[in-house]
C-alpha cells in the first residue's frame, strides 16, 4: 500500500512538473512610441515570428506609447526584471555606465543611413552590445530607424536662429551640448509629454524623426520642420540578460532567429515609413517645410563642431576614432 501511495506521488509530480515545463515563457516588451511607427510595427513583428516559430511557448506582450513605463524608466524596470525587452535610444546607456553609446548622437556623425549601419552592424557596433552584458542586460541588435529633424513655430535656417529658444531634448549630454552650441535651452521631457509641452509653449520646438513627428502629431502644434538630418536616430533592442540566458537552449536559438529577422524587417520598413510620414506631414497643411541650403546646412555643421571635442573625454576617444575608421570621415571634415 505503501508502494502505491509513493507511486501516486510520484506521478502526481511527475504531471505537476509537465504542466509547469508547458508553462509559456512570457516577454513583456515595453516600448515610448506608436504602434504604427518603424519601432511599433516591430514589435508586433516580433510577436508573431515568436509565437508562431516556438508554436506558443513563448508569448510576447507589446506595450507600446509609454503605458508601462516612460522613457526614464524603462531601464531600471528591464534591469529588475519587470520587464524582459525593451528597444531604447543610445541616451539610456550613459546613465547605466556604457557611454560609448552616447557617441551615436553626435551631430552629423553619419553621411547616411548606409554608414550608419556600416558600423553599427560591424565591429564597433558588435563590441558595444557586448559592453552591456556586464550590466545585465542582453544587447541583441541595432534598428537603424532615421535621421532627425528640428520642429519649431519659427522658420530655421541659421544658427542665430535657434538663440533662445526652449528645445525638447531627450536626456543626453551629448544632445545638452549641441542645443547649447546653437544657443539654444535644452529641456530634458519624457517621448509622452513632448506634445503637450509644444502645445502650451513649455517648449518651442524638438528634433525626432518623420515618422514620430507625424504619429505624435507634433506638426499640429509646430508651425515649421526643418529639414536637416542633423542626428542620427535609432534603438538599441535589448533584453534581461538572467531571462534571456534562462531561457532553454531550443527556445533560445529560435529566438535569436526572431531576433535577425525582425531586425530586417525593422530595417527594411523604416526608411519608407519615414518618407510616407513627411508626405503625410505636407499633406496635413499644418506645417511648413523648410529645406535647407547647402550651405545652410554646411553653417549649422560649422556651428555644433565644438561638441565634438566637449564630449569626447564622456563617450571615449577609442569609440569615436573606430567609427571614424569605419566611415573614413571626421569632424574636421565636416
Amino acid at each position: 500500500m505503501q508502494i502505491k501511495h509513493w507511486l501516486i506521488l510520484l506521478g502526481a509530480c511527475a504531471s505537476a512538473a509537465s504542466a509547469w515545463a508547458q508553462e509559456p515563457i512570457v516577454i513583456k516588451f515595453s516600448h515610448v512610441v506608436a504602434t504604427d511607427t518603424p519601432k511599433g510595427k516591430a514589435a508586433e513583428y516580433f510577436k508573431k515570428l515568436a509565437e508562431e516559430r516556438t508554436k506558443g511557448r513563448v508569448k510576447v506582450q507589446v506595450y507600446p506609447n509609454s503605458q508601462l513605463y516612460k522613457d526614464k524608466e524603462e531601464l531600471e524596470a528591464l534591469q529588475m526584471g519587470a520587464v524582459q525587452m525593451l528597444a531604447p535610444t543610445f541616451s539610456k546607456f550613459g546613465p547605466l555606465g556604457v557611454r560609448e553609446f552616447e557617441a551615436f548622437d553626435l551631430p552629423y556623425l553619419f553621411a547616411d543611413m548606409d554608414e550608419a549601419r556600416k558600423v553599427t552592424q560591424g565591429p564597433v557596433g558588435q563590441g558595444l552590445l557586448a559592453k552591456l552584458s556586464s550590466k545585465g542586460v542582453t544587447g541583441l541588435a541595432f534598428w537603424d530607424n532615421a535621421f532627425k529633424q528640428m520642429t519649431a513655430n519659427k522658420p530655421l535656417r541659421k544658427p542665430e536662429d535657434f538663440k533662445g529658444m526652449k528645445i525638447r531634448i531627450q536626456s543626453s549630454k551629448v544632445m545638452d551640448a549641441q542645443i547649447r552650441a546653437l544657443g539654444a535651452n535644452p529641456q530634458v521631457l519624457a517621448f509622452s509629454e513632448v506634445y503637450q509641452a509644444l502645445q502650451t509653449g513649455v517648449v518651442d520646438g524638438q528634433d525626432n524623426p518623420y515618422s514620430n513627428i507625424d504619429t505624435q502629431k507634433f506638426y499640429e502644434v509646430q508651425k515649421y520642420l526643418m529639414v536637416s538630418d542633423h542626428g542620427y536616430h535609432a534603438y538599441v533592442l535589448i533584453a534581461n540578460k538572467k531571462f534571456w540566458d534562462a531561457m532553454p537552449a531550443d527556445i533560445r536559438t529560435i529566438m535569436d532567429g526572431v531576433t535577425k529577422d525582425t531586425t530586417a524587417y525593422f530595417n527594411s520598413v523604416a526608411l519608407k515609413d519615414d518618407q510616407d510620414a513627411l508626405a503625410h506631414i505636407k499633406a496635413s497643411g499644418k506645417t511648413q517645410i523648410v529645406v535647407l541650403t547647402k550651405d545652410e546646412k554646411q553653417a549649422l555643421k560649422k556651428a555644433m563642431i565644438g561638441v565634438y571635442k566637449d564630449v569626447e573625454p564622456r563617450v571615449g576617444k577609442a569609440v569615436l576614432e573606430a567609427i571614424y575608421r569605419e566611415t573614413g570621415s571626421h569632424p574636421d571634415k565636416l
